[in-house]
């Protein structure tokens, strides 16, 4: 977490200040903003990786008192708006596209504006899948699936107890009570109440009409500013299948014991 408060610049309101982030993922929270932040990005990895790295900020949902610019060379291109209120929007753009370039907007009284945004760095291939716009919602290959299940922040066998629809987000919320943990990255899947039940949320798009239903699914999927979201979710017993099918055939490209 990176905070900044502009009061100490009123007196120099044209001020801009440099910030530079050196973890994967994080957040910015400007206070009373007043001139403008330049936001530096500079991960712990080669520079030479650069270039493979996908920036997305997901602004707080009362985010206010700047606009949000992609900047490079001088040349800015707007990203967020000053009051935009679009919730849950991500904005993603290649490390290589340039640096964020936060500037406030005239106010009558900045003390009552909070600028604030999360931040993730992820390489190229992991964003493709969570923002893939072509076929968001098709099912996945058997050789995706078994990949997933080797490559996903969580992966685990369990069933849709309910699914609640948020149609102002575009998203659904998939309520899974959980059979077997084989894998999270976070601890989005907890013990609960007395019965010592396992269970979890996962997000997917709205548009993927997802449903309560019988039997269990094998899901996996990304960890994304805080949250599971749904990747290849087969039934259950079509995973043992192309698991067994693989194995059979040495070609599981990891082991997980399917049972």
């Amino acid at each position: 977490l990176s905070s900044s408060s502009g009061l100490t610049h009123e007196s120099h309101k044209k001020d801009v200040e440099q910030v530079y982030l050196r973890c994967s993922e994080g957040s910015i929270e400007w206070m009373y903003p007043t001139g403008a932040l330049i936001v530096n990005l500079r991960p712990n990895i080669s520079p030479a990786s650069y270039k493979h790295l996908t920036v997305c900020i997901k602004p707080f949902k009362d985010s206010a008192g700047a606009n949000i610019y992609l900047e490079k060379t001088g040349e800015l291109k707007l990203l967020v708006r000053d009051g935009d209120r679009s919730p849950s929007r991500v904005y993603c753009f290649g490390y290589d596209q340039g640096g964020l370039f936060v500037e406030a907007t005239p106010q009558q009284d900045i003390s009552r504006k909070i600028t604030g945004f999360q931040y993730e760095l992820m390489s190229k291939g992991i964003a493709a899948n969570l923002h893939t716009a072509s076929a968001p919602c098709r099912p996945c290959s058997d050789t995706e699936v078994l990949l997933a299940v080797c490559t996903s922040d969580f992966v685990i066998r369990g069933s849709i107890q309910n699914v609640t629809n948020e149609a102002e987000e575009q998203e659904s919320i998939i309520h899974v009570g959980v059979n077997k943990l084989y894998r999270q990255k976070s601890k989005v899947f907890q013990l609960t109440g007395e019965s010592g039940n396992w269970r979890g949320q996962i997000k997917t798009l709205l548009e993927c009409g997802v449903k309560p239903g019988d039997g269990d699914f094998l899901f996996t999927g990304r960890m994304h500013f805080g949250e599971a979201r749904l990747g290849c979710a087969p039934r259950f017993k079509d995973f043992q299948r192309m698991y067994k099918e693989a194995k059979d055939k040495g070609l599981n490209p990891c082991e997980i014991g399917p049972d």
